[in-house]
C-alpha cells in the first residue's frame, strides 16, 4: 500500500498564456520497500487555465469544484530528464482545452527532484553505496511516486474523481506500462507516445534491433548528405591523431574522442535530426579546412549537443531500464562486434563510418568528465542482477484501463515490432500506427498526433 506523499510547499503564479502555474514540492520514501532508508523531495509544476469571467466573485474563486478538474500527469522520456515548465510545452494548451489540469513531474533524480549528479551521489557514500542508491531510480519507483502524489493531490476529491490520466513519452511510456501493471486502480486512462516497451528481461534483443535501425538511418543520412562521408573521415582523423585525448573538453577533464563525436547519431531518430548533425559536421570540417583545428566555439557546440554529463542517469540506467532479474552487462558494447560499420577504425578506409544511436558504452565513462567520476558506479550497475520486475504480463492481459498508443513504423529508439507485441498484450490497447512521424512527434508535430490519439479515445473513427 502506497501512502500519500507529504506536501511540503505549493506556490502559484500567473504566467503569459492565461495559465496558472503551481510549483509543488513533495516528500516521499527513497525506497518504498524500506521506508527507514530515508526520504527524497519531488518537484512538479501544474497548470490550470487562468480564467477571469465577467462575474469573478469570491464565491467563484473559492468554489472547490472549479479546482477539481481531472488530472493528467506527464511522464517524461529518458531516463534522467527533467520537465520544462508547462507554458513552454507545445501540447499543454490542447490538453487544458480538453478540460484537464496538467502536472509536469520531474521524475526522481531529475530537475528539482533530488537530482542525481556526480557530486550529489558522492554524498551517499562509496561506490557500492552509490550503486545501491541508484537502484531506486527506475520506473518501478517512479510509478510509486506518482501514486503517492496522486493521493496527496486528490485527498479532498470525491471517490469518482480520484483517478488520473497519464501521458507518457518514450521512457515515460515504459513507466506508464509499469503503472498499468501494478497500480491500475489509480488510472482513468493512458496515452503513450513512442513508449510501448519491449517486454523482455534484458537489453540484448533491444540493442541488436537498434543497431540495424541506426544502420538504416546512417544510410539515409549519407544519401541526403553524401559530401559528409569525406568530412566525417577528416574529423575522425583529426580527433584520433594522438589517441582519444587529442581534443580536450571542460578544462581538460574529458575528451572529444572520435567515438564520442560519432554519438551524434542519436539525433537521427528525430524530426530534423539529419540536418542538426549535418550542421555540426559542416562546422567542424570547415574549422579543419580553414584553421587545421577545432575552434573553441565549435567544441562547445559539440559538447552542448550531448547531454550525458548534465543528465547522468541517462548513461547509468539506460540499459538497466530493460532488466528484470538479469544484468545488462554492457549490452551495446557486447553486440558491437556484429556491426563493424560502426567502428571508427573505418576512418582509415574508403567506407563510410556510421554514427551510433541511443547506445551506452563503457568508453563514455572515460571521455565525459562527469561520467568519468562515476566509472566504478557504472560498472557496478552494469553487473547488477537484482532488478525487480517492471511489468506484470498477466495483469496487462486483463487490463481494463483505456490505453491509446502512438507507434511509429520508423522509430529509431523504440522497436516497432516489439511495440506491437506489447500493444497486443495490453488488453484494450488501441494503437495509432504511422510511417510519417518520428519519435519526437509530440513536440515536433503536436496537433497532428494528438488529433489521432484523441480520435481513438473519443471513438470517432468509423
Amino acid at each position: 500500500m502506497i501512502q500519500a506523499a507529504k506536501i511540503l510547499e505549493q506556490r502559484s503564479h500567473l504566467v503569459p498564456g492565461k495559465l496558472r502555474i503551481t510549483e509543488h514540492f513533495f516528500q516521499v520514501p527513497r525506497d518504498y520497500t524500506n521506508p527507514a532508508s530515508g526520504t527524497i523531495q519531488l518537484f512538479a509544476r501544474s497548470a490550470l487555465k487562468a480564467e477571469k469571467p465577467a462575474d469573478y466573485t469570491s464565491t467563484y474563486q473559492q468554489d472547490p469544484k472549479k479546482s477539481q478538474l481531472p488530472w493528467l500527469v506527464y511522464l517524461q522520456g529518458g531516463p534522467g530528464f527533467e520537465c520544462r515548465s508547462p507554458q513552454n510545452v507545445s501540447w499543454v494548451p490542447t490538453i487544458l482545452d480538453k478540460g484537464y489540469q496538467v502536472l509536469m513531474l520531474d521524475q526522481r533524480g531529475t530537475g528539482l527532484s533530488t537530482a542525481i549528479s556526480q557530486s550529489s551521489l558522492q554524498l551517499r557514500g562509496d561506490e557500492k553505496v552509490q550503486a545501491e542508491y541508484m537502484k531506486s531510480f527506475r520506473a518501478d519507483s517512479i510509478v510509486k511516486d506518482c501514486e503517492a502524489i496522486r493521493q496527496a493531490l486528490t485527498a479532498d476529491y470525491p471517490p469518482e474523481k480520484k483517478k488520473w490520466t497519464i501521458l507518457g513519452q518514450s521512457f515515460g511510456g515504459f513507466c506508464a506500462t509499469t503503472y498499468l501493471s501494478f497500480y491500475p486502480d489509480g488510472l482513468q486512462e493512458a496515452f503513450l507516445f513512442g513508449g510501448l516497451p519491449p517486454l523482455r528481461n534484458n537489453a540484448d534483443e533491444v540493442y541488436e534491433r537498434l543497431y540495424k535501425r541506426v544502420k538504416q538511418r546512417n544510410q539515409a543520412y549519407y544519401a541526403k548528405y553524401p559530401e559528409d562521408m569525406t568530412r566525417v573521415h577528416r574529423i575522425i582523423k583529426l580527433l584520433s591523431r594522438f589517441g582519444d585525448a587529442t581534443v580536450r573538453v571542460q578544462g581538460g577533464q574529458g575528451s572529444l574522442s572520435a567515438r564520442r563525436f560519432m554519438q551524434l547519431g542519436i539525433f537521427f531518430g528525430k524530426h530534423g535530426g539529419f540536418d542538426q548533425v549535418h550542421e555540426l559536421v559542416l562546422r567542424a570540417d570547415t574549422d579543419l579546412s580553414q584553421f587545421g583545428h577545432l575552434t573553441r566555439p565549435t567544441v562547445l557546440a559539440l559538447e552542448s549537443a550531448q547531454s550525458w554529463d548534465t543528465n547522468v542517469i541517462y548513461a547509468l540506467l539506460h540499459e538497466p531500464i530493460y532488466c528484470q532479474g538479469e544484468a545488462a552487462g554492457w549490452s551495446a558494447q557486447r553486440l558491437l562486434h556484429k556491426f563493424p560499420e560502426f567502428d571508427v577504425a573505418n576512418g582509415e578506409r574508403d567506407e563510410p563510418v556510421y554514427f551510433t544511436g541511443e547506445m551506452i558504452y563503457p568508453f563514455m565513462f572515460d571521455d565525459y568528465p562527469e561520467l568519468k567520476k562515476l566509472k566504478a558506479v557504472g560498472h557496478l550497475l552494469a553487473e547488477e542482477k537484482d532488478w525487480p520486475r517492471l511489468y506484470d504480463v498477466e495483469q496487462l492481459k486483463k487490463n481494463t484501463v483505456p490505453v491509446y498508443a502512438a507507434a511509429y513504423l520508423d522509430d529509431m529508439y523504440v522497436d516497432f515490432e516489439l511495440s506491437m507485441e506489447t500493444a497486443r498484450t495490453i488488453k484494450g490497447c488501441k494503437p495509432f500506427v504511422t510511417n510519417s512521424m518520428y519519435h519526437n512527434v509530440i513536440s515536433a508535430k503536436t496537433e497532428e498526433v494528438l488529433k489521432e490519439l484523441f480520435a481513438l479515445r473519443d471513438d470517432v473513427i468509423d
